[in-house]
């Protein structure tokens, strides 16, 4: 069974840093694309990050570009996403998901091609 579950979010102020995981279980994770999307309150969920499988090649959304990184740990089976220089506008519910394909196409959409999903993890920048 194909399952995904976040951790690492919490409140952070302006400027500081936040590491979220991505564990996967049921799949081998390197094989597959992995990606993040956040939905912040009244808005539409929308991409910010994929890593391919295999190759492991990684794309941002403009506005979190230079700040977010994202990696994986085949190992321990997970994707993380490194959060620097965070800004009150990236206050979101962060997922991770998977279209069981490697490639990371739609991943930069409201991620409705994706059809594994984890609970969430909620990141709050605030003073």
């Amino acid at each position: 069974q194909v399952q995904l579950v976040e951790s690492g979010g919490g409140l952070v102020q302006p400027g500081g840093s936040l590491r979220l995981s991505c564990a996967a279980s049921g799949f081998t994770l390197n094989r597959y694309a992995i990606a993040w999307f956040r939905q912040a309150p009244g808005k539409e969920r929308e991409g910010v990050s994929c890593i391919s499988g295999t190759y492991g090649t990684t794309d941002y959304t403009d506005s979190v570009k230079g700040r977010f990184t994202i990696s994986r740990d085949n190992a321990k089976n997970t994707v993380s996403l490194q959060m620097n220089s965070l800004k009150p506008e990236d206050t979101a519910v962060y997922y991770c998901a998977t279209r069981m394909l490697r490639t990371c196409e739609y991943y930069s959409g409201n991620g409705v091609e994706y059809g594994y999903w984890g609970q969430g993890t909620q990141v709050t920048v605030s003073s």
